[in-house]
């Protein structure tokens, strides 16, 4: 059904196996810091519109491809598609993050809640399709969800916030209540991810964005052990072929020991987090091992291309010299940024991250040699 992949390196590297060159893709990497991006979605109306037409979806995704000489393709969707599938009422206003119109807020809207009908999200699996077919072989296609504490953070709080109130008074004062959304959103997320993966999704991400918001305990309790409960559910292989799992959690490296344990072959960083310390932590050899992905702070895309240059050496060099035995597995870097780009970023300034990446890691392997 699809064309043989031309470019493993992404994949490969999240089997922690060696590569010629560190593999770089960039966390929102389809999105408003293109030019073309920008010229489509006005074509499409509104942002759902877009996320919603499966030509759309497919054009958006490929856009950072036919500029950059990138790594792997993420789908275009956004992580809110799965409580809009339960019957929030997802929107966007232009210049405004998303806005659910009926927000959980009470027991008995968590009473109501279940686990969605995967044909409402048929549109997505559909770009998934689409897209894939598209690549033509090109790069892997990354399908991807929130994680289900990021989505409760949304569907209680009906918006983005800038201190959790509403959220976390529930988690504290009806515990209850926030295990049973977080239950909920698990297994859809399980569902949902599943589907993408049988749709032609080649690696899946949990991004848990909000995780780094909680207090030592609660981010055990009503994140990290939901996040396991998706990956437990999640298919290991699909035609005979695995299918990476990458989690990031954003604000999570003071937890990573405890997410060395989860079932999953990826783990992202976040800029504040130093590469060779969680190399030492979770990415050396070893039952739990993981390869890494991260990462660079996006606004040193905002510096010259001396400047991005160096803090491209900078991050590389960080994670310490790269795999290079073909034998065996050993510790890989999936190169990218410490969160989504920004708009504001200039498309010129990520050619020279994108290219650095590769040039620089190249020489550190020719180096080793």
């Amino acid at each position: 059904m699809f064309a043989p992949l031309q470019n493993d390196i992404f994949l490969r590297a999240c089997l922690r196996q060696a590569t010629p060159h560190t593999p770089v893709w960039l966390m929102r990497q389809a999105g408003r810091y293109l030019p073309e991006y920008k010229a489509t979605r006005a074509k499409a109306g509104s942002f759902m519109g877009l996320a919603t037409n499966t030509d759309y979806a497919t054009e958006v995704t490929l856009q950072p491809l036919e500029r950059f000489p990138l790594d792997a393709a993420i789908l275009f969707s956004d992580i809110l598609t799965v409580p809009d599938a339960m019957g929030l009422g997802l929107s966007f206003a232009l210049g405004e993050g998303p806005k659910f119109a009926t927000p959980i807020r009470d027991e008995a809207a968590v009473a109501r809640l279940e686990v969605p009908d995967m044909n409402k999200l048929r549109y997505v699996f559909d770009a998934v399709t689409s897209i894939r077919k598209a690549l033509n072989g090109r790069v892997p296609l990354i399908g991807f969800s929130g994680s289900p504490w990021t989505l409760a953070c949304y569907m209680v709080e009906g918006a983005g916030s800038s201190d959790y109130r509403l959220v976390k008074t529930m988690l504290y004062q009806r515990p209850d209540l926030m295990h049973k959304i977080l239950a909920v959103n698990a297994d859809a997320v399980a569902l949902y991810l599943n589907a993408q993966i049988e749709a032609g999704a080649q690696a899946v991400m949990i991004f848990d964005s909000w995780g780094g918001v909680l207090a030592d305990a609660a981010f055990h309790t009503f994140s990290l052990a939901y996040t396991a409960r998706v990956l437990a559910q999640l298919k290991r292989e699909h035609n005979g072929v695995i299918i990476p799992r990458l989690v990031f959690t954003k604000g999570g490296g003071q937890w990573l020991e405890a997410m060395k344990q989860l079932d999953c072959e990826v783990l992202g960083l976040d800029w504040t987090v130093n590469l060779a310390k969680a190399r030492a932590l979770v990415g050396e050899n070893g039952p739990n091992a993981k390869a890494l992905q991260g990462n660079l702070d996006p606004n040193a895309l905002f510096a010259g291309p001396a400047q991005i240059e160096a803090e491209v050496a900078a991050v590389l060099n960080s994670f310490g010299a790269p795999h290079t035995d073909l034998t065996q597995t050993g510790p890989t870097q999936i190169f990218n940024l410490g969160h989504g780009i920004s708009q504001f970023t200039q498309p010129e300034n990520v050619e020279v991250l994108v290219r650095a990446v590769h040039a620089q890691s190249r020489r550190l392997r020719d180096q080793k040699a």
